[in-house]
């Protein structure tokens, strides 16, 4: 294994995250410290090992910053990041050091499991009463949090009030404090306490009937920017360039310009990109393309922005049209890193499976596509959300693209006949786990030994 080089952080004893190449000649980057310098092979022709990144560990332990520290652009998830850009990237996240028409190497940036030994457990008291939607004096449902007073509402009641107060006021306000509201967004931490709360009191749970009621009602999937018509009373202290030059930049591109008959106005609510970190406006009529990826309900520009004729610019961040496009149109030539629950010589497998048949990955997708519009997979195991929703027509984004075609690929093998494996595989006996296994991630030779793309017949006996 190759390891990053440390710059001036302490290395730890311990791994906590990888870069895994796409050509499996090269070993993966092992990073062990807080910040790493990357020096590694970039192109596939070539074994030398250059600097062309610098990647930092995120406080949430679970994602990290990467510099671009080359002359190159590095590409992650098809996103452009000039030099010395910076992009968060997780778990998943393909990294491409420049352009792969010219050869450069793929990697996939992988987050190691945690020991139990360093995880802790936070335990914390709250009163319910404390954890109530202000508007319908109800425990929160799929609670969100508006800034910057940071109070908390229900998804469903919050909404109507919005929607409400575009129409009648120049400024939202909050409907517990009356200050202005100037970003609204969903709170996950605090959905999993308002779980808590309902599970150790049933009596404090809504009627199913009301419940839908608010889910009808939810407009907020993704953080919403609000724009204020008139300035909040009160004076303020006056802003410094730096943070004039910082709202600038968040601006979107139909803020002050019209396309395709379309311009923000003063009250517009903006949608912040989850891609690239851009800002659109927040529409839902006279648009021909979502702005949510239906797998995860985060907001992506790309397909917008080419609806509207907005060609990428200097001025304003936007995404490239492939990072958030419909299933049917994609092409995929790897297997994901995600698929076989990351075990690789599952993907090797199938691998050597698809070629055998004298098939493309392309090819087994497509066929498996058609599947799931005829609804001949059983869908409860997709890893995405609205699963009974999904076609070959839904925009999805790269990372939910990549967890369908695993989501795929797992039913592709459980119904290939055992003489369509290579020989090696057809041998090994079935892990009693299955794909539930913890064992394939650290064990390598457990991995390679036992077949883990079949359901458990012990533990959590799923399809």
């Amino acid at each position: 294994m190759e390891q990053g080089e440390a710059s001036g952080s302490k290395p730890y004893d311990e791994i906590w995250s990888k870069l895994v190449p796409s050509n499996s000649k090269y070993s993966d980057v092992e990073l062990r410290s807080d910040e790493v310098e990357i020096h590694s092979e970039v192109k596939v022709s070539s074994f030398e090992k250059l600097g062309w990144c610098k990647i930092t560990r995120n406080s949430d332990l679970s994602s990290a910053t990467l510099q671009n520290k080359s002359l190159n652009v590095i590409f992650v998830d098809g996103t452009d990041v000039p030099s010395e850009d910076t992009i968060m990237i997780r778990c998943g996240s393909e990294i491409i050091p420049g352009p792969v028409s010219d050869g450069y190497l793929s990697y996939r940036f992988k987050v190691m499991p945690m020991n139990e030994s360093s995880k802790k457990l936070l335990q914390i008291s709250l009163d319910s009463d404390h954890a109530k939607c202000s508007i319908c004096l109800n425990i929160w449902h799929d609670v969100v949090t508006v800034a910057p007073c940071l109070h908390n509402f229900c998804n469903g009641c919050f909404s109507e009030w919005l929607k409400r107060s575009q129409q009648k006021h120049a400024i939202v306000l909050c409907p517990h404090c009356r200050s202005a509201v100037q970003f609204v967004g969903r709170n996950h931490f605090l959905h999993s306490i308002e779980e808590d709360i309902l599970q150790s009191d049933a009596s404090l749970r809504r009627s199913d009937e009301e419940l839908a009621v608010l889910n009808s009602c939810a407009l907020i999937k993704s953080p919403l920017v609000i724009n204020n018509g008139k300035k909040p009373r009160g004076k303020r202290p006056r802003s410094t360039p730096e943070e004039d030059s910082n709202v600038t930049d968040h601006a979107c591109a139909q803020c002050g310009t019209q396309y395709d008959g379309f311009q923000c106005n003063q009250n517009t609510v903006h949608l912040q990109c989850h891609a690239c970190g851009g800002m659109m406006p927040s529409r839902t009529t006279n648009i021909r393309v979502p702005q949510h990826c239906v797998g995860c309900d985060r907001a992506f520009c790309g397909a917008y922005w080419h609806s509207q004729q907005v060609t990428r610019s200097d001025s304003h961040h936007m995404c490239a049209p492939e990072t958030f496009k419909p299933i049917g149109e994609r092409t995929i030539t790897r297997i994901p890193f995600l698929a076989h629950e990351k075990n690789r010589h599952e993907q090797d497998i199938t691998e050597r499976c698809i070629r055998q048949m004298g098939k493309t990955l392309q090819d087994v997708v497509s066929e498996w596509v058609t599947k799931l519009n005829n609804r001949e997979i059983d869908r409860a195991r997709m890893p995405l959300n609205h699963a009974e929703m999904i076609t070959s027509g839904t925009h999805l984004c790269n990372e939910c693209y990549d967890k369908l075609v695993s989501f795929l690929l797992y039913w592709f093998r459980v119904c290939l006949p055992k003489y369509r494996l290579p020989a090696d595989a057809a041998q090994r006996e079935d892990c009693w786990y299955g794909y539930t296994c913890r064992t394939q991630n650290h064990n390598d030779d457990h991995a390679r030994k036992r077949n883990h793309v079949c359901r458990p017949t012990r533990g959590n006996v799923g399809n």
